[in-house]
């Protein structure tokens, strides 16, 4: 180190003198960041495509995919029962559900609160151990923090310690406080079992409960999120973009969970009942009755026929407010998607390069034959009243700019490359440039970095106002486009689903992305365009389930890219034959968790039932991890190197010490 160097950075070094004005200071920081870089790496938890099922999810979030279970057989072995364990888990995830139970059945209650309570020290102390006592101190609830903070770090086996925590636990018994106490240190486990989550995108649609995952999401203490095309789709909706808002109603009437729409968003959908029951009140719409499952099995058939008129009044809604974006951005290359102009409605068949298809109806009322994406007049209507709906949303605005706040479209975290779909693909391999609204191509790294300028242009009101509009459009075709990372196939079949009787229409040819990712080379030229360093580097997306009934590896590319959507949605169940997978990362490695379906909350408070999960060993490391071999140990290294700077600049006069006097008084 020289003089010159010092000179170079003093603006620097003044700022960082503020904060640490003497030498023992400097000196003290650097030892502490020396020791937090011999701390174990922290566990990370992904989770992707969770498509709504809060309950799951929210149970996922309190056993840490298992990782809450692996520590409590971990710690016990061998010394309290099986059944035991099982409880002290429950009681863990559901403290205060859990401990009403124990009061009905519970003859000793005082007993248990002593038994219990050493149980769930021992097991906060195990979890609170790869973190430094600063960082564990302000993880714990400021009402019993002491409490907490004494008996982690004092042992009952030290014998001139035992009556001290001994005389602690009686306390917060005999002052009645078990229970609280009970429910916090709960709380603060499930906070410690993990220190990072990360989503990969889809937290909306299909299931009833997204408004519930991002109210969660709130006080979450550190999450991150790669968008998905099913956020996206929400995102544009609350940007304004009429398109997006009919998808977002047509998937919620399809699977008939207008719960995050009505109850959560506060969306009135009476005028589109309305519409749909003047419109379409003699239609059957056999081709738009809702998929049934789970909490709308029993669902009455009055409620599946209204749900029916609805679904098709907002399908064709959509179909015309699609084909007008169309025609507004040419650029796209979509033209070939306004599908209401292929119809002949005379003679009610499907027409495209001079063949025709049979149509499951020709029930088009809204529709005039010469000009067949323009609007009606109660059309207008309609979308006016919805529109206006989704921009009086103050909840869905606050949960949108959660997204925009902890999101972008990938991340590379400790040699990871995450992203939620794909990664836009030439047919051999290379990597496509793609047109931004900007009028300039990206490929890679730079293409998803640009997406995410757009998406945020949207909702910066300083942003030109024709650049806004442009990027409020762009939604549509991040959804839909062909070249969209987020939806990378041939087209979007929405029409021909619900219309053609061929099958082979309703085929969605996927991009050369989902082709080529299973090619070890493939996977590693992505990860340098994105500059992800480290032997044991890895892609990890979700967006496809994967077929585990058929005998599909989640795991591709010789462990280089790992694919973590399993179908946490109660839709995919039967398709994929499991409930979703999820990621932990700790410092020992990688393991993959195999979800069975979940019952519901109450099941595994009164039962004691947990999710069933099958755990696959991916990559285990040879030595544990340390923080110092993660990007915050780079981080932290830097800093070191800085204060290190510091020091030398007190030593050498460069900057003063600032040792501040006590003041006693006159």
């Amino acid at each position: 180190m020289n003089a010159s160097n010092i000179e170079n950075d003093m603006r620097y070094l003044q700022l960082l003198s503020q904060r640490f004005p003497t030498i023992a200071d400097a000196s003290t920081e650097i030892i502490n960041l020396q020791a937090i870089l011999n701390l174990p790496k922290g566990t990370e938890h992904f989770l992707a495509d969770i498509h709504g099922e809060h309950e799951a999810f929210q149970h996922i979030l309190k056993n840490a995919s298992g990782n809450i279970k692996r520590k409590v057989n971990e710690i016990f072995g061998n010394e309290i029962r099986e059944s035991d364990k099982k409880e002290l888990c429950t009681l863990i995830y559901y403290p205060e559900q859990k401990l009403e139970l124990v009061k009905e059945s519970e003859d000793d209650i005082v007993d248990w609160y002593h038994i219990t309570i050493h149980h769930l020290v021992k097991v906060c102390r195990d979890v609170s151990s790869k973190y430094t006592r600063s960082k564990v101190r302000k993880a714990l609830p400021p009402e019993f923090s002491y409490i907490i903070q004494e008996l982690l770090h004092e042992r009952t086996e030290d014998t001139n310690k035992s009556a001290y925590v001994s005389a602690i636990i009686d306390t917060i018994i005999s002052t009645g406080s078990a229970e609280d106490f009970i429910i916090a240190i709960s709380h603060v486990i499930q906070r410690l079992a993990i220190d990072q989550l990360h989503i990969l995108g889809d937290i909306y649609d299909r299931g009833p409960g997204a408004h519930i995952i991002l109210d969660t999401m709130t006080s979450y203490h550190s999450w991150d999120i790669q968008w998905g095309n099913h956020d996206i789709l929400w995102m544009g909706a609350c940007a304004g973009n009429e398109a997006c808002m009919c998808n977002v109603i047509r998937l919620s009437l399809r699977y008939a969970n207008l719960t995050t729409l009505e109850e959560g968003y506060g969306i009135n959908l009476i005028p589109l009942a309305t519409f749909a029951l003047e419109t379409y009140g003699e239609d059957p719409c056999e081709e738009f009755r809702p998929r049934l499952n789970g909490a709308n099995a029993n669902m009455d058939v009055k409620t599946q026929m209204l749900t029916a008129r609805m679904h098709k009044a907002i399908s064709v809604l959509q179909l015309k407010a699609e084909a007008q974006l169309y025609d507004r951005h040419p650029e796209w290359n979509m033209e070939d998607r306004k599908v209401l102009s292929h119809v002949d409605y005379e003679r009610g068949v499907y027409i495209v390069d001079g063949k025709e298809y049979e149509m499951t109806s020709n029930s088009f009322p809204t529709i005039d034959p010469a000009h067949p994406n323009e609007m009606t007049e109660a059309e207008r209507e309609l979308m006016h009243k919805l529109r206006h709906s989704f921009a009086v949303s103050e909840k869905l605005r606050h949960h949108i700019r959660m997204l925009l706040h902890h999101g972008c479209m990938y991340a590379v975290v400790n040699n990871n490359l995450l992203f939620h779909a794909s990664i836009p693909l030439n047919e051999d391999g290379t990597l496509k440039e793609v047109e931004l609204p900007n009028q300039k191509k990206y490929s890679g790294m730079h293409l998803m970095h640009s997406i995410g300028m757009v998406i945020r242009a949207a909702f910066q009101y300083d942003t030109e106002p024709e650049y806004r509009q442009k990027a409020i459009d762009y939604f549509l075709y991040l959804w839909c486009g062909k070249d969209s990372p987020l939806f990378d196939k041939s087209k979007m079949a929405t029409f021909e689903r619900y219309f053609l009787t061929a099958k082979e229409t309703h085929k969605e040819e996927k991009g050369y992305y989902f082709r080529l990712r299973d090619n070890e080379d493939i996977c590693d030229r992505i990860m340098d365009a994105f500059e992800v360093k480290g032997p044991n580097r890895h892609i990890i997306n979700g967006h496809v389930p994967v077929h585990v009934k058929t005998g599909e590896n989640p795991i591709k590319a010789n462990g280089k890219l790992m694919v973590i959507d399993g179908g946490f949605s109660q839709a995919y169940h039967k398709e994929t034959g499991i409930a979703g997978y999820t990621l932990v990362y700790h410092s020992r490695g990688f393991q993959l968790v195999q979800h069975e379906p979940f019952t519901s909350a109450r099941d595994a408070v009164l039962r004691g039932t947990d999710i069933k999960s099958t755990t696959q060993i991916v990559e285990m490391s040879a030595q544990r991890m340390r923080v110092s071999d993660t990007d915050k140990g780079a981080e932290i290294k830097g800093q070191i190197a800085d204060l290190d700077k510091l020091l030398y600049a007190y030593r050498h006069g460069i900057i003063k010490e600032r040792t501040q006097l006590k003041v006693t008084g006159r």
